[in-house]
Order: structure tokens, then sequence, then C-alpha cells
């Protein structure tokens, strides 16, 4: 047997143990071709569904329907301003948990600026106890770790906080799920503020999977990752590797590296934004598992 020199050996294990837990985010029209998208997804992969505004229920339940018969957990966007009212909110989460089993569920305000009715952030959500009515025990929130486009830092912390409260009075676990970015600083020194002020919720990184520049460049602008995108120009090697529609290797190495060298950071795993292409983020993915 050939033993891998022990500098590959340190710098890979780290990569490896970070992407043994990863997700994935599609769409509800991404999954039209399930079975090849998921031909090498694991069993039990957490696999997000986006609810585009005016989107259908019924398209969102059979793909989180189709998910669960599948052998994978569906962890369907719940969004704040897409709903109109109490009873639309109880109908979707009744339909999403009797008829798909979801359990788990992705809370988002939504960047939409016309909301469709009464709710306009996703605090309210929670705070409607319909969550736990239907049996699902675990969101998943969203957060920003260079911050967001429209939204003041300082309002930004207070919400976050805010909704990790209204989850822990609801009984709900709660999983933090970064927007993604390009340089692992912003997301290592976010973290490390979230454990100083007693945030003990996993966090998952959020990484761009392959994609086209025009793309790729088009979601930075619109998600506020321009601290990244900036970093890129002064480490070529990992803008290369970006803007060619590779996944960045070298950014999550470091993540990965930081992690092992400090376990209280608490990331807890990968979550690939896949842009129409899940396919291409879970073949790298696995490739590196399998390293």
């Amino acid at each position: 047997m050939m033993i891998a020199p022990q500098s590959e050996s340190r710098e890979e294990a780290p990569l490896a143990d970070l992407l043994s837990h990863y997700s994935i985010e599609v769409t509800s029209r991404d999954l039209q071709s399930l079975e090849s998208m998921t031909a090498t997804l694991p069993q039990g992969c957490e696999v997000f569904i986006a609810h585009l505004p005016k989107e259908d229920i019924g398209l969102l339940v059979r793909a989180a329907a189709g998910l669960r018969d599948a052998g994978f957990v569906p962890i369907p966007h719940i969004v704040a301003r897409n709903i109109r009212n109490r009873l639309e909110l109880d109908t979707m989460l009744a339909r999403l948990s009797e008829e798909a089993g979801v359990r788990h569920a992705l809370v988002l305000g939504g960047d939409r600026d016309d909301a469709a009715g009464a709710f306009g952030s996703s605090l309210e959500l929670i705070e409607t106890g319909l969550f736990q009515v239907y049996g699902i025990d675990r969101i998943a929130i969203a957060c920003y770790p260079e911050g967001h486009p429209r939204i003041a830092g300082a309002i930004l912390d207070a919400a976050l906080t805010a909704k990790i409260d209204a989850a822990a009075r609801a009984g709900l676990d709660v999983l933090l799920v970064s927007q993604f970015l390009f340089d692992p600083k912003p997301l290592l020194n976010f973290a490390r503020r979230l454990r100083e002020r007693g945030v003990t919720a996993p966090l998952s990184v959020g990484i761009a999977g392959p994609a086209s520049r025009t793309k790729l460049l088009k979601y930075a602008l619109r998600c506020g990752v321009g601290a990244s995108l900036r970093a890129l120009r002064e480490r070529s090697e990992i803008a290369r590797n970006v803007l060619s529609g590779e996944t960045p290797e070298e950014l999550l190495m470091e993540i990965a590296a930081a992690q092992a060298t400090e376990p209280d950071l608490g990331i807890s795993g990968v979550h690939f934004f896949t842009f129409g292409d899940p396919a291409q983020s879970i073949r790298w993915a696995e490739q590196q598992v399998d390293r």
C-alpha cells in the first residue's frame, strides 16, 4: 500500500473531515432530473430546496417528497415574504410534513421588496409556533459573515440573536448556514465572534459550486459578497479556480485547517450553492471525501 507523504496527509485530512458532512442547494426545477443529479449523492445527504416567489406550493412539496423517497433529507426554504398569511403557512407546513415527511427547514425573510402578505421576517415565522406543530424540529437560519448589501451589521447581529432565542423557546434546534464567500477570513472571524457571544449553534460554510464566470459574478454582487471578490484580486490561485468554474479547494482547505486547529469554531460542514448545476458540486465533494 502506498503511504501518502505526511504533509499531504495533514492538508487533506481536515478537508475530507469538513466535507464528510455537506449539503447542496437546488431549486424545484433542478429536481426534474433527480435520478442523474443524485446518482453519486450519499444517502441521507441534506438537500435544500429553494422556493421561488410565486412558485406553487405543490411544486415544492413534490420536490421534497421525491427527495425523501430517494433516500435524502429534504430541507425546503420557507420564505416569509413569499407567504400571504398564517393559513398559507399552516397549509404549506402541513403538506410538507404529511406528504413529504419534512422535519427540517430553512427559514428566510426573503429579498423581494414587496412582501406577499403578513410576514416580513423569518423571526415572525418562527414565532407562529407552527413548525413544532407539524413535527419540524430543526431550522436552518441564514447568516452573513460579510454583511448584507441592504441591512446594517448591528441590525443583522440583533436579528440573528432574536431568531436563535426564539428557536430555543420553541424547542427548535438551529443550524447556521452562511452566505457563500470566496475569502476564508470573514467566515473565520464571524465564527469567532459568534462563539464569543455564547452562540453554540453549528455553522455550515456556504460555498459557490462550479458555475460560469458570468453567473458567479452576478450572484456574488447580488448577494453582497464584495469583500470576497476584492480578495480574489490579491489571491490569483483562488481567483483562477473560482472564476474558471472550479470549486476553490484552497479556500476550503484554509477553513478546514482552522477548524482542526480551533475546534470551538463549530464549523460543522459545507453548504454548496449550485446555481442550477448540482451534479458538478456533488462530483467534486465526493472526490475530496474519497481521497
